[in-house]
């Protein structure tokens, strides 16, 4: 498939070329539930190094994480319709269904998810994604890009002998590949403010780049089908970033516009992160954080508000 077709559609599987050589490589799809009932993502991929090529399932829940390996040949994609099966279990932008039963980590998931609205950034031929110009240099240590900022979720989760009615849901859904996740970062995502019906992602990571490395942001606010958006090549500056193991307290500035975020961190819970394509990098991730996002134009409050069932990650 033609490398411009996939840039341009990044949801697709970008590594058929792997399955056909020994070279490091990963690729995963990062689907996001919200509800009352509590929150479940599901993190299906590829791994490929030297020496092995597997699939997997990572879950993680509001108390719990999973991760299910699979042999390499039961990963099937397709581009139209895109999706993505890994033995039992169908992934796409329109609908999950999951089955998975491990009696070694004594779990039973069941799940039929449909996703309906969704809504998206904006995107050119410039900024095909939320990486923008960076979406065309080839060989980045590790790509982003985020396939629904907020949707809705009709359906239902089934771990163990818990049911979790998902019908009134909240969905998101991103994705990364390359061959390693950045060795320190901040990522968050929410999309169930209190007050509001906004929607929010930013990441901060150290990104090594031919011979020096540079701090590279992405953020999004999307506000009743308005964006603004924080990004190091639209000129984005890190005026605050404290953080700690349990808070989260940054500001950023883009021309007249300032946005802070706070959090205190809840208990992460275990997933693996790719080093040269190998899951093998321990971190912790909470799909229960509460998080305060504020925009200001100069002194002038645009938005202010907390969400809920929020993800964090704190590398």
């Amino acid at each position: 498939m033609k490398k411009l077709y996939l840039m341009k559609n990044p949801e697709l599987f970008q590594g058929e070329n792997y399955l056909k050589k020994n070279k490091v490589y990963f690729e995963g799809w990062y689907f996001k539930n919200t509800t009352s009932d509590g929150s479940i993502s599901f993190i299906p991929g590829i791994s490929i190094t030297q020496q092995e090529k597997k699939a997997f399932i990572q879950i993680i829940t509001d108390g719990s994480s999973y991760f299910i390996n699979y042999n390499i040949d039961d990963f099937i994609f397709s581009a139209n319709p895109f999706y993505i099966k890994i033995k039992d279990n169908y992934f796409s932008p329109k609908k999950i269904y999951i089955n998975i039963k491990d009696e070694q980590q004594g779990i039973n998931i069941y799940s039929k998810l449909k996703y309906l609205d969704s809504i998206n950034i904006k995107t050119n031929i410039l900024n095909p994604n939320i990486m923008g110009p960076f979406s065309y240099i080839p060989s980045m240590e590790c790509n982003h890009a985020i396939i629904s900022m907020k949707n809705s979720v009709k359906g239902l989760v089934r771990i163990n002998n818990k049911k979790l009615d998902f019908n009134n849901g909240i969905g998101y859904i991103e994705k990364d590949w390359g061959y390693s996740f950045p060795k320190t970062y901040l990522w968050c995502q929410a999309n169930n403010f209190k007050k509001t019906n906004a929607s929010f992602m930013f990441s901060e990571a150290i990104i090594p780049f031919k011979f020096f490395k540079f701090k590279g942001i992405i953020c999004v606010l999307i506000i009743d089908n308005k964006e603004y958006k924080f990004t190091t090549y639209n000129g984005c500056k890190l005026i605050k970033f404290n953080i700690n193991k349990d808070r989260v307290n940054i500001t950023i500035k883009k021309g007249e516009y300032y946005l802070s975020i706070k959090s205190v961190s809840k208990t992460g819970y275990k997933l693996s992160a790719p080093v040269n394509g190998e899951m093998n990098k321990d971190i912790f991730e909470t799909i229960s954080a509460n998080i305060r996002v504020t925009l200001k134009k100069k002194d002038n409050i645009i938005f202010n508000d907390e969400s809920t069932n929020c993800g964090l990650e704190i590398v």
